[in-house]
């Protein structure tokens, strides 16, 4: 269409320009110049380097790695606003008049702010990639607590934690806890105020926020202010000596300085001291009475260590010093705005009028207004919107109408963020004396806390989520049972329609076309007898799209009688229904249970769901629709004060256990810090060397390299069904539309063989050719000149397909069509005949262990940039070695780097093999440049997960529990290739013992060839899977024998030589759990329970040539050096340990150290950093070629003296021509099982490491939520290389554990194989409210690890802690069990996981369970999903 659509007298006064400020500097911008489908974040990043902090993390607001702050004034206040918003959901239409702050308009490196500072020092960044976003939300919060009157001048702890500020942020790696201790050292007062004569308040500007370090979880000896003017971790390099370096008279001794015959023309600068000989002079400290810097106060007497570990030196932090709102915007008066293309337009009016005339002229438009689901539609439902009239500019629907004792009403309008419809709400429950009902208000409060993130609440208006008429929306349902209105404006004028009947259809409502919802009008005259409760049950509490949501309201006379009645569900059905049937029984009646359970019989008829319906989970859905009534008749009981006399049938004896939810309270923890290992360098807590340009946003990844002239920009064609014939493929569509350059297939390799590709066996095409064999599948890519072109062409390549059967999903499937991938078949045995062995035994037990997989969900998505001009490759994760085969090109012709990569553990390499790969060929094809990034839908799709498994075992034992023969089958689903699946098994095999001695072991291991995409590495690599089933099988023996699981797990701990099945002897195991006794609190509607897990994990990998590391080393002539080595830094702090390594070899501080970014050019031949081995490997080979750098420097040191710095043996050295560089490379020795060799042979494993925690969790079983309450850990790590990133790993591992083990599901829809779960919205990861409440670790100190001989006797940390969060849904299981045995259900409950909240609530086996249950009828379909 043309601009000319919109109405004349709109038209005749609107603009394209656009003006904002951003990190303020003013930006005049002519939106007529941009794609009118660009974003806030599109722009800001095409600003180029300086300005790409704000990342793409998943392009529908639902990670938070895009989070900016707006700073405006509030429309209707005119109160400084600091709104933390998603930028990748922001059009550029929504900036104009206001100011955007990203993380670079906070600091940099060289000048942080003292968050970002925190953030650092705290560790509270692994990986990076998440960092900027979650520095942002809270800047929102700390600017947010000292301009908001509202906030009164102060920040809480509850603030930080409890009120949602983090909800819409997510983290990979680090297990929030040290995010959330640096957010809480900010809380306290943050005005200084002071009463002057005509008492007003004056705010200091200077006033200076103390450190928390209570509520930070610190002893305040950790912390020194920034005013000591000591950096503790750096020398002053003003006084470090330097006679020995520059020898030779400068010209501050003599006006005509000799020539330096040793260095010549070289050049000389300051050295940089050695460890040993740093000279600086003592500062005089900070003035506190035990600064470290003072000295010792009885003379000749050793200064006592500082009791505390580690110390911190903190920036101060002065809110009254922050970015200022811009003047020029204070006098700003926005206008009216229109500019597109002839694909779309956009409309900003800022009148009610204009909207509504707008709307009369053009009245299919689509409003706008937060953006939190039109943006969503656009790029990931390619939907078409050609006007989108924007509508948050609109003061006149941002009113406000409190109410009063004559009109008992809140009025709003529409236009009224959630956030502070929120915040209202809690301002009027809070009132000492309402003239009003709150039942309602609390309803609306209730819904609203776990309604998304603040970044979308922010934004999101009430009308906004009223008119897109979700069926699964949160607060549709309060609407209808309150019996709230919506005023609407049309041409004629005004209209009020009821809510009752509202909603007609899916997204369809009542809504007159062409109108604008203006109003929403809530009764609050409900009397004292009038009772409102509002639920929601979701996959996690905070931040989720609701599974099913409801709202009742009831009326109950002074006798008794229900005078009305009022039920409300959403996801119940395609829209949001009441329930007139079951409100029509419950009318006139007595309240009591025998009423409720006649409701009950009405109400399961009445939502009654097919066992296909869409979304899946019939009978959850059904039981929670039955809980909730179940739970609201109890809160009236309770709330009325109506005693509800019953038989048999309730949950519970106390009615408070049913009516109260689960709600996190204010987390704690400690770490047992100390150092008792500690070396020079090395043992030290060094904080993350890249963990500052983290958090000010400058480390730089793959896609915020500069762009390249002439660059391209690469869009996958993937397949859209998982087992197909390609009947034909039509480009040519695509290749008319406007940037487009070309379409790249397998037509465009140099040869058939080119495209075959694999990671163990050559079973994959980079490119199908003639059948896809999985939804997802690359076909091709296009290459545009910018991204959304490149999209938009992807979509329009036609590919017609027939569908071929079977098509195979699950593992069952693959086994009953005996679809395996024949490469793979291993086993692995020890004792004696186990079949034999099981007929002599006191018991025997059998039972299937199944778990299904874990999404990577790296915050950085697959992404590349390939020239053929350098040539190189620089990729976001591990490299490739199959591009030279493209390519036809040597192996030494391309270069691959990649600086840092967003992998916690998950080592996706050959995933990004596959995209590099055919990005490199469009590049080689195009001549130019070509960056691709994958969508986050796009890489779920194409880059596999964590292998799902099934294990059927079958084991022997005693009478006294003792386990004497174990038989087991593992089945991994694989997918359509191969990939590294069989290593996987092969570590599930060496793991389904775990910590247990079996003398009689039968095992057996496949990979199940399925239509779904090809499953990979992730961070345990098969470990935690085999572990599950020991924990299966464990419970089923205590079980049978009425025996602790903790009983039956210890009598059957290894013991020191005992061997495992592959024959390599076990060490000393940790026998207890940190002092924890075990516990349990058997309750009714919630169980509280805790339980213990031992953990026997290994590092390394079991392939032999997988063990090696290389590494090169460089000493420059300031004594500064340079590590470059064969492993990849994806925030395990890998590089920073190489860093402690190298400078603790050579002497000098590890400041004077640094790294480079991992290159083919720099160490060849690199092997993927995989099995937690990268310290052990690569920090072995920096420490072997640091041994080759003293060896030649000793001749100097001796001629020197020890003393020396590095810079003069540099010198030195140099000036006698001696290489001050030197490669290093390691290879563990006694490695060598062989793999099909019953007998013993060599090591599968380097060594073995440890570990053990207590859990402790809170079940409601008429939910399924459940919250972990405490847990302690207990882990080896050997001698800790660097403790401050060990525990930041155990802490990462364990709720990436946690997360696999409970809310993480991947589901696949039945119908065509696709994966559903792609994206935040659907696949869900553990949240800063999921991690336990007390959260504490502690090392293994004070042991013997005699026969050690990794690198300083340390241990690898990244992936064995994993399984330790499966004590979660172990501790769950053990809750369920009581409340199972109260239903009479006495069997074992099935063993899968993720434990979801759909499985407690159905595992829990009562009454309203068992009503709500959905079969399948005979002949009937399949359910919606397939769990594969």
């Amino acid at each position: 269409m043309t601009l000319t659509g919109a109405p004349p007298s709109f038209a005749s006064i609107a603009s394209p320009d656009i003006l904002f400020y951003l990190n303020g500097t003013r930006i005049a911008l002519n939106a007529s110049e941009i794609d009118p489908d660009a974003t806030l974040l599109d722009f800001i990043r095409s600003q180029g380097p300086g300005l790409t902090g704000t990342k793409l993390g998943c392009g529908e607001g639902g990670c938070g790695a895009c989070t900016v702050v707006i700073q405006n004034k509030h429309p209707r206040t005119g109160v400084l606003q600091h709104l933390a918003v998603n930028a990748c959901l922001a059009p550029i239409v929504s900036v104009d008049g206001k100011h955007i702050i990203t993380i670079e308009g906070l600091g940099n490196s060289d000048n942080p702010h003292p968050l970002q500072e925190r953030m650092w020092r705290m560790s509270g960044s692994q990986c990076g990639f998440c960092t900027p976003g979650i520095v942002m939300s809270l800047y929102a919060l700390l600017r947010t607590a000292y301009s908001d009157p509202a906030r009164l001048g102060r920040l809480t702890v509850e603030d930080v934690e409890l009120n949602g500020a983090l909800d819409g942020n997510l983290c990979r790696c680090t297990g929030y806890k040290t995010i959330l201790d640096t957010a809480k050292t900010f809380v306290g007062e943050y005005l200084a105020k002071a009463q002057s004569a005509n008492d007003s308040i004056s705010e200091d500007k200077d006033f200076i926020v103390p450190i928390n370090h209570t509520a930070a979880n610190l002893d305040a000896g950790e912390v020194v202010s920034d005013y000591c003017k000591t950096n503790h971790s750096k020398p002053d390099p003003t006084e470090l000596s330097t006679d020995i370096s520059l020898p030779t008279p400068s010209i501050y001794e003599t006006p005509v300085p000799p020539i330096d015959l040793t260095s010549g023309a070289s050049g000389r600068t300051a050295p940089v001291a050695s460890v040993s000989n740093s000279s600086a002079t003592a500062p005089k400290g900070c003035g506190r009475a035990d600064c470290c810097q003072l000295p010792s106060s009885s003379e000749g007497k050793t200064q006592a260590k500082h009791p505390w570990f580690p110390r911190f030196t903190f920036r101060s932090y002065k809110p009254g010093t922050e970015l200022i709102f811009p003047p020029a915007l204070s006098k700003y008066t926005p206008k009216p705005l229109m500019f597109g293309n002839e694909d779309r337009v956009w409309l900003r009016p800022t009148t009610l009028d204009q909207l509504v005339d707008v709307c009369q002229a053009l009245p299919n438009v689509k409003l706008v207004g937060g953006s939190s689901e039109i943006q969503i539609e656009v790029k990931m439902k390619a939907q078409a919107y050609p006007v989108s009239v924007y509508i948050s500019d609109i003061p006149e629907l941002f009113s406000i109408t409190l109410p009063t004792p004559s009109i008992p009403s809140l009025t709003f309008g529409a236009n009224l963020p959630l956030a502070e419809l929120e915040l209202l709400c809690q301002t009027l429950l809070s009132s000492p004396d309402p003239s009003y009902a709150i039942g309602p208000l609390d309803a609306i409060r209730t819904q609203l806390r776990y309604f998304a993130g603040w970044q979308i609440r922010n934004v999101a208006s009430v009308g906004g989520n009223i008119a897109t008429a979700s069926p699964i929306s949160d607060l549709n349902p309060v609407w209808v049972a309150v019996g709230a209105k919506v005023l609407a404006r049309t041409g004629e004028g005004a209209v009020e329609l009821g809510m009752d009947d509202f909603f007609v259809g899916y997204r369809k409502t009542r809504l007159p076309k062409a109108s604008v919802i203006e109003k929403i009008v809530v009764p609050l005259d409900g009397g004292p007898r009038e009772v409102v409760k509002a639920y929601k049950q979701a996959k996690r509490r905070d931040d989720d799209i609701a599974i099913v949501t409801s709202c009742f309201v009831m009326r109950v006379d002074e006798e008794g009688v229900i005078q009305h009645a009022k039920f409300a569900y959403g996801g119940m059905a395609a829209w949001t229904i009441s329930t007139p049937k079951t409100q029509a029984y419950v009318v006139g009646k007595s309240f009591s249970y025998d009423t409720l359970e006649g409701a009950l019989e009405v109400l399961a008829a009445e939502v009654d769901l097919p066992f296909d319906v869409p979304g899946g989970m019939p009978s959850f859905r059904k039981t929670l629709a039955l809980s909730f009534l179940f739970k609201f008749w109890n809160g009236v009981s309770a709330q009325l004060n109506i005693p509800l006399h019953n038989g048999e049938a309730t949950l519970s004896t106390n009615p408070q256990d049913i009516i109260s939810s689960i709600h996190r309270q204010v987390g704690t923890g400690r770490r047992d810090n100390s150092d008792p290992y500690a070396q020079e360098v090395v043992g030290k807590s060094e904080p993350h060397v890249s963990g500052l340009k983290h958090t000010t946003g400058e480390a730089v990844y793959t896609d915020d390299m500069p762009s390249v002239q002439n660059e391209g920009y690469g869009a996958l064609v993937l397949s859209t069904r998982a087992h197909a014939k390609i009947i034909s493929l039509d480009a040519s569509k695509a290749l008319e539309m406007k940037g487009v350059i070309t379409f790249v297939s397998h037509a465009d390799l140099p040869s058939p063989k080119a495209n075959v590709w694999g990671a163990a066996a050559l079973d994959e095409l980079f490119l199908a050719v003639d059948e896809v064999t999985a939804y997802g599948q690359p076909i091709g890519i296009i290459v545009a000149k910018t991204k959304l072109q490149a999209q938009r062409a992807a979509r329009a390549v036609d590919v017609v397909y027939e569908d071929i059967k079977p098509l195979i999903l699950t593992i069952e499937e693959a086994i009953e069509l005996g679809s395996f991938h024949e490469q793979y078949d291993r086993r692995m045995e020890r004792g004696d005949n186990v079949d034999e062995v099981l007929k002599g035994v006191d018991h025997v037990a059998e039972g299937t262990t199944r778990m299904g997989g874990q999404e990577h969900f790296y915050l950085e998505t697959m992404a590349c940039l390939a020239s053929p001009e350098c040539p190189g490759i620089a990729s976001s994760l591990e490299g490739n070695a199959w591009v030279e085969d493209l390519e036809e090109k040597k192996h030494g012709a391309l270069r691959y780097r990649l600086d840092r990569c967003n992998d916690p553990h998950i080592a996706t390499n050959r995933c990004l093999m596959k995209l590099s790969a055919i990005v490199a060929l469009a590049a080689h094809k195009t001549r130019r440049a070509v960056r691709c990034m994958l969508d986050r839908t796009e890489d779920i799709q194409t880059t596999g997960q964590r292998h799902p498994f099934r294990i059927d075992w079958k084991v022997g034992f005693t009478s006294e529990g003792k386990i004497i023969a174990l038989k087991a089958s593992l089945y991994a689903n694989a997918g359509y290739s191969l990939d590294i699946s069989g290593g996987v098994v092969d570590r599930a095999l060496a793991h389904v013992e775990n910590c247990l001695y079996i003398p009689h072991v039968q095992l057996r291991g496949r990979c199940c060839k399925t239509n779904t995409v090809s499953n990979t590495a992730f961070r345990g690599f098969g470990g935690p899977q085999g572990m599950a089933a020991a924990e299966h099988y464990v419970e089923v023996i205590a079980d049978r024998l009425g025996l602790e699981v903790d009983y039956v797990r210890g009598i059957n701990l290894y013991k020191e030589g005992q061997e495992t099945p592959y024959h390599q002897p076990i060490p000393t195991l940790i026998r207890s759990s940190t002092g924890m006794s075990l516990a349990s609190c058997k309750i009714a509607a919630s169980q509280a329970t805790m339980i213990n897990v031992v953990l026997k994990s290994i590092a390394s990998t079991s392939i032999k040539a997988m063990n090696q590391g290389a590494a090169l080393v460089h000493i420059y002539m300031d004594g500064s050096v340079l590590v470059a080595h064969g492993g990849t830094e994806m925030g395990q702090g890998l590089y920073t340990k190489c860093c402690q390594i190298a400078a603790q070899e050579l002497r000098i501080p590890f400041e004077a150290v640094f790294t480079s970014e991992s290159s083919s050019n720099t160490v060849p031949n690199t092997i993927p950093t995989a099995g937690s081995a990268g310290s052990d490997l690569q920090g072995y080979a920096v420490h072997n070629a640091c041994v080759e750098l003293n060896k030649r420097l000793e001749p100097y040191r001796q001629k020197l003296g020890d003393d020396a710095s590095l810079a003069a043996l540099a010198a030195a050295a140099w000036a006698d021509r001696v290489s001050l560089s030197a490669t290093g490379f390691y290879k563990p020795e006694g490695l060598g099982y062989e793999w099909g060799n019953m007998k013993k042979s060599g090591n599968l494993f380097m060594y073995f490491t440890q570990g053990v925690a207590a859990t402790e969790v809170e079940v409601d079983t008429l939910t399924g939520d459940h919250t972990v309450l405490r847990v302690d850990i207990h882990m080896d790590v050997g001698k800790s290389l660097n403790p401050a990133i060990d525990y930041g790993q155990i802490e990462g591992a364990f709720t990436q554990g946690q997360g696999w083990a409970t809310i993480e599901e991947s589901l696949w829809l039945r119908h065509n194989g696709a994966i559903f779960t792609q994206g935040p919205g659907a696949y869900k990861l553990p949240g800063f409210s999921d991690i336990p409440q007390i959260f504490n670790v502690s090392l293994l100190r004070d042991a013997e690890w005699p026969n050690l001989s990794s690198i300083k006797a340390s241990k690898g940390i990244g992936e064995p802690p994993l399984f330790l969060g499966a004590s979660v849904a172990l501790a769950i299981r053990y809750a369920l069990k009581s409340a199972r045995k109260d239903a009479g259900i006495t069997d074992v409950q099935e063993f899968r996981l993720p434990l979801t909240s759909e499985r407690i609530r159905m595992a829990a086996g009562d009454f309203l369970a068992k009503k709500g249950t959905v079969e399948r009828q005979e002949g009937g379909r399949d359910g919606f999903f397939a769990y594969i």
